[in-house]
């Protein structure tokens, strides 16, 4: 399992409609083959900056669902309100304590 991080920030006026998008597809992309968490936060210092945290079981799920419709439309609907270009990684979870 991996996770992955992606970094958005938006414009200011076009934050609501991310929110709102994100609200209508979040269990979607929650579902989908390989997912396995899905998290979204907010920079406290900066309203404009979010970051979604997903855990995905393997690198293919997620190149799978990179290349699904769900994620086409997804993207196509948020690239369009950014401020500047996102920012993606890949990482492993080396720890995790609860």
């Amino acid at each position: 399992m991996f996770v992955r991080i992606v970094k958005m920030g938006f414009h200011e006026d076009k934050v609501d409609a991310f929110l709102d998008n994100f609200e209508e597809v979040k269990q979607n992309i929650r579902n989908f083959p390989g997912n396995r968490f899905l998290e979204l936060y907010r920079d406290k210092n900066d309203p404009t900056i979010f970051f979604t945290y997903s855990y995905w079981e393997t690198e293919a799920d997620l190149e799978n669902y990179r290349k699904s419709e769900l994620f086409i439309e997804v993207w196509a609907f948020t690239k369009q309100l950014f401020r500047q270009k996102a920012e993606a990684w890949s990482v492993d979870k080396l720890v995790s304590l609860q």
